[in-house]
């Protein structure tokens, strides 16, 4: 299962299938410090039992339901400042091959995947190695819930679920990874604009009036963009503009 791909030039090349792991971003970030790992290496998981998500969270997994995995990409050619065009291409990535079967799945700034008033179906977890010279690697991990149906949390859905499907997973994960390698191609080519214009597109509550909770306090506003940062801004209805990072800020139930 999950063999080396041969319809892409680089990622996948060297895949690593692990029955059960604790992490992948772990496992891939182990293999890049004993020199094992190169760009386009990638761990996936049957079981992952302690996936990390944002801010901190767990990422809940049944055994041989999802996929989970992290690529190893070496994105050099870019600034450490500009770290968040790559988070945009990844998620730009996975929801093209979300949308090819779930039309109405949007991007929730950062980078999770969501169906709107069903859940979130996917997220992203990238982790960088930084030296003298600036950029090493990125370990970009990825969980995306396919086949699970029952879950401990109720923001939480699949493609199961969304579509009364089952799917193979290692389908998916060809096809995932050929739009990533896609993806990473036009990064590195210099299409930064298109990238960012492309995740703005899909960006669920863009322009869109909602609640969102900061320190404890509510703002009334609308999504009107993401910064170069990364961070997200918010027009309140005030009419001011404010910037938000990660963990400042908090969205209304999916």
């Amino acid at each position: 299962m999950y063999k080396i791909l041969a319809n892409t030039i680089f990622l996948g090349k060297d895949v690593l299938f692990l029955p059960e792991c604790h992490s992948t971003n772990d496992m891939a970030l182990s293999l890049i410090r004993q020199g094992k790992a190169r760009e386009g290496s990638i761990v996936i998981c049957d079981h992952q039992t302690q996936g990390k998500g944002q801010r901190g969270n767990s990422w809940e997994v049944q055994k041989g339901m999802n996929l989970t995995f992290s690529m190893v990409l070496k994105p050099d050619f870019l600034d450490l400042s500009e770290q968040f065009y790559l988070n945009m291409m990844v998620s730009n990535a996975i929801r093209k091959l979300l949308q090819e079967y779930v039309p109405y799945v949007k991007v929730k700034w950062p980078n999770d995947l969501v169906a709107p008033g069903f859940g979130k179906t996917g997220g992203i977890l990238i982790e960088n190695t930084v030296g003298s010279e600036g950029w090493e690697f990125a370990v970009v991990g990825i969980g995306l819930n396919i086949n699970q149906k029952k879950f401990n949390v109720s923001t939480a859905t699949s493609l199961a679920l969304l579509t009364g499907s089952e799917f193979e997973l290692e389908e998916i994960f060809k096809m995932l990874v050929t739009h990533l390698e896609q993806g990473y191609i036009a990064l590195k080519k210099g299409k930064k604009s298109e990238i960012r214009s492309e995740y703005l597109r899909h960006l669920y509550l863009l322009d869109e009036q909602a609640v969102f909770m900061s320190n404890d306090t509510q703002i009334h506003g609308r999504i009107v963009g993401v910064s170069e940062a990364g961070n997200l801004l918010l027009e309140t209805d005030l009419g001011t503009i404010k910037s938000f990072g990660l963990k400042e800020i908090s969205f209304p139930k999916i």
